[in-house]
């Protein structure tokens, strides 16, 4: 017999959202290490809202915003005007946000106003330690061999806004720079005065652009450690260093893998000085011969940190065709290094989740 065609919606509903997302799906072990580590920054949450205390409607939750700011790098959501909509009809996002399915989503503008009061508390920054945290909980880094790296990240600004900076050309149409010679000294852009002209081999153009710079543990490629830079052509080596010397799990003495980019003799010595042996990639047809010699490559320790820097690229890969970060939609350098944090921390949830079964 035929069913009718007919739609009836019921005035009281006893569907859960819960009963929607299967028992296995991917998204469950994340939110719950999501809420573990949001659980732990309760008190930091609180001192963000002291000062409205006294009085006001009630803000969104900064744990619903967490969230949402996860799920907008996992799925690639490219707006925050495409999330809000996402969030509105989409039963597994409405889930993973926290949101029943009678209650109403936050306008997109009010959504981008809170978030910026999280990024100005560093909350990110303190999502991806937790995430670290895990990691090490599980037993999942080794502590004692890392590898280093850096990334163009394409900025939110074309070339057209890159003018000179004592306006000599302002009365000139944009898009008439061809046959210029510019430079970072004597240009900037106007959309982003933060990015630099960057590129990354003679081959390829220079663009308004970041730096992001990663430290992975050698274990598993998890990333221990990132930061966002202006584009100079020292940034990798002085970023990597620094990183290097603020990590956060670190035996008394640690290898540190690299490419032919970071054979210096001064990113060499920096290593040495924070008790770090560098296993980078010798660089013969550099003027004056590489840094490193027969002491360090004749150990075997040298040709594995040589194989496993490599895995480094992953989480760049990741980062770009998953994440926001081939070409960022914020501007100024603090927003960057902001979302560049929370990649890798959604890269990091990923990676804990594909190595929950694994013995260590």
């Amino acid at each position: 017999m035929r069913g009718s065609d007919s739609y009836n919606e019921s005035l009281f509903s006893t569907v859960r959202l819960e009963d929607f997302v299967p028992a296995n799906h991917p998204l469950r072990p994340i939110r719950a290490w999501m809420n573990e580590a949001l659980a732990s920054m309760d008190e930091g949450f609180s001192a963000m809202y002291e000062a409205d205390v006294r009085g006001g409607r009630p803000s969104i939750a900064p744990e619903k915003l967490m969230r949402a700011m996860l799920l907008q790098v996992l799925f690639s959501v490219r707006s925050e005007r495409q999330l809000v909509e996402q969030i509105n009809y989409n039963l597994l996002f409405r889930w993973f946000v926290g949101l029943a399915i009678e209650d109403s989503v936050w306008n997109h503008s009010v959504f981008s106003k809170n978030r910026d009061r999280l990024i100005e508390h560093d909350v990110v920054i303190e999502l991806f330690n937790k995430t670290v945290e895990m990691a090490q909980a599980k037993g999942l880094l080794s502590g004692e061999h890392f590898s280093v790296d850096g990334t163009q990240i394409k900025a939110w600004a074309g070339h057209k806004s890159v003018r000179r900076k004592d306006g000599s050309d302002d009365d000139r149409p944009p898009d008439d720079w061809r046959g210029e010679r510019r430079s970072n000294d004597t240009h900037e852009s106007k959309t982003d005065p933060d990015a630099l002209l960057y590129r990354k081999s003679h081959a390829a153009p220079a663009l308004p652009s970041f730096l992001g710079h990663v430290v992975t543990d050698n274990r598993h490629g998890l990333v221990v450690n990132v930061q966002a830079t202006p584009a100079n052509g020292t940034a990798e080596r002085d970023a990597a260093a620094t990183m290097l010397d603020e990590l956060p799990v670190r035996g008394p003495r640690i290898t540190v893998g690299a490419d032919k980019a970071y054979d210096t003799r001064g990113f060499v010595q920096a290593c040495r000085d924070i008790g770090a042996t560098p296993h980078v990639a010798q660089n013969l047809a550099r003027t004056g011969g590489s840094a490193i010699d027969g002491r360090t490559t004749r150990h075997a320790g040298y040709g594995i940190s040589q194989r496993k820097r490599k895995c480094i690229e992953q989480c760049f890969g990741w980062a770009k065709v998953i994440g926001p970060i081939r070409q960022v939609m914020v501007r100024g350098l603090y927003k960057v290094d902001q979302a560049f944090t929370l990649t890798m921390a959604a890269y990091n949830l990923t990676r804990l989740r594909n190595l929950a079964g694994v013995s260590v």
